[in-house]
């Protein structure tokens, strides 16, 4: 497989500006010609060898930060934004918008917002149609679209919030008395906790000052909700300090991100930045031992892989989904340059869909996208039980996965083919933004493709693609 070459411009360009210099003493200090400079910022030219090194040596640059991974974001992103039926017939090539993405993220950027808010906008009229009566009205637009770009952007990984549950965590003396710890935390803050038999997980009274458990709950959830209660009660700081650079558009927004960074902060105090990662690569990302060692679910272990991304000290680039039955995404995340589509289901070929027909089993699957990156995908049902009979079990599946070339640091690959091409299965991003042309579960055709539609003829789909 050829290697990919590097085009940064943006983030070359974003680095000589911070640190106030001119192209031409830019180009001094990384030791290349103005007219070589210039062409790189431009993504006429890919970054050399010599010019990534001399970035890590002049500048302390983690050059890990120059992946392309940002922009594959962005090109996905957009690509859903234009399938909105407003942009009929006037949808860019795939190449134009690699090249906004690549020249002008900010743009692309700004063009995403855009949508959003003319979605947003859309959306409220439908709601005011639907008050005076009409029948064709919309549901109200949710904030949580806004939640999930944000942590989306933010790769998952939000420093200060980290580096200080980190340092919580650092004085609770290890992962058999985190749970203690966080019961005399909030002693100290005068919050009083109790545990009842309830069907409520967590419920705090701030006029009594009392924390009232779900006695029904497992001890990994009771204790994730109290370190989730120290974070609200003893970082509150902290953390509308980081509501405020995020900006949120509208106050929901902001409300429904502030548990997000609450449960952020239980997730880095119960599994700790440094111990966890090291474990982690000691174990070879063995989720099970990962699970017993922290005292933490297999869920809870999963989507803290996927945040190990902090600058100098990066895990792998993991992605991590959670589907409901229907096959609907609740939860999403990815470091690497599989995105997951923003509206709707995820693709039916994608072994997170299987997990539901084998409880209590890890799956693994090599698949292949069609940008041809290859990737290896675990997944396993997760079962949330009420606690007593005749309650309802909330069902799910998650997959936790990477490109393949990061196949030897874990367990789960231990086995497998990953040099044999045909072990891989082809799976996509979403219907509408796959362009494989051959797809037994195809459900919608793909943007920018001629079909072709033989009354003499049927396939497997009623239509051929061009």
């Amino acid at each position: 497989m050829a290697i990919k070459k590097l085009y940064a411009g943006a983030k070359l360009r974003e680095l000589r500006t911070k640190l106030g210099l001119t192209q031409k003493d830019f180009a001094a200090r990384l030791g290349i010609s103005l007219p070589y400079l210039n062409q790189m910022e431009n993504n006429n030219r890919p970054l050399s060898t010599t010019v990534v090194l001399a970035l890590a040596a002049e500048f302390g640059m983690d050059v890990t930060e120059l992946s392309a991974g940002d922009g594959e974001r962005l090109v996905t992103d957009m690509r859903e934004a234009l399938a909105d039926p407003v942009f009929a017939g006037n949808v860019p090539p795939l190449a134009d918008l690699r090249l906004t993405a690549s020249n002008a993220p900010g743009l692309a950027r700004a063009f995403l917002e855009l949508h959003q808010n003319y979605r947003q906008a859309h959306e409220r009229l439908a709601s005011l149609d639907e008050a005076l009566g009409r029948e064709d009205a919309r549901a109200a637009p949710s904030p949580w679209e806004e939640v999930r770009d944000f942590f989306h952007y933010c790769d998952n990984y939000i420093d200060a919030v980290d580096r200080a549950a980190e340092h919580l965590a650092a004085g609770m003396g290890g992962p058999e008395a985190t749970r203690a710890a966080a019961i005399d935390a909030l002693a100290r803050a005068g919050v009083r906790v109790s545990f009842a038999d309830t069907e409520t997980l967590r419920r705090f009274d701030p006029d009594q000052n009392t924390l009232t458990l779900s006695a029904r709950s497992a001890p990994q959830t009771q204790t994730f909700q109290l370190l989730l209660q120290v974070a609200l009660t003893g970082q509150d700081n902290l953390l509308e300090a980081t509501l405020d650079l995020a900006r949120f558009q509208t106050g929901p927004a902001r409300e429904i991100a502030k548990i997000g960074l609450a449960n952020y902060f239980a997730g880095a105090v119960l599994m700790p930045y440094a111990a966890f990662l090291d474990k982690a690569q000691t174990c070879r990302h063995d989720l099970e031992l990962l699970a017993g060692y922290f005292g933490a679910s297999i869920e809870q272990v999963a989507h803290r892989l996927s945040t190990l991304q902090r600058p100098g000290a990066k895990g792998i680039p993991f992605f991590f989904v959670r589907v409901d039955q229907a096959g609907t995404i609740t939860k999403r995340h990815s470091a690497t340059r599989l995105q997951f589509a923003r509206f709707g289901g995820a693709c039916p070929l994608w072994n997170v869909h299987r997990a539901f027909e084998t409880p209590g089993r890890f799956l693994r699957q090599l698949a292949e996208t069609p940008d041809g990156v290859r990737y290896i995908s675990l997944a396993r049902d997760i079962s949330k039980p009420a606690g007593h009979f005749g309650a309802p079990v909330r069902r799910f599946a998650i997959s936790l996965g990477c490109e393949v070339r990061h196949a030897g640091a874990l367990v789960y690959a231990d086995g497998l083919d990953v040099s044999r091409d045909a072990a891989f299965e082809p799976i996509g991003i979403s219907c509408r933004i796959c362009e494989r042309k051959y797809c037994h579960q195809r459900a919608v055709p793909p943007l920018e493709r001629h079909l072709v539609v033989d009354h003499n003829r049927r396939d497997l789909l009623p239509y051929r693609i061009d």
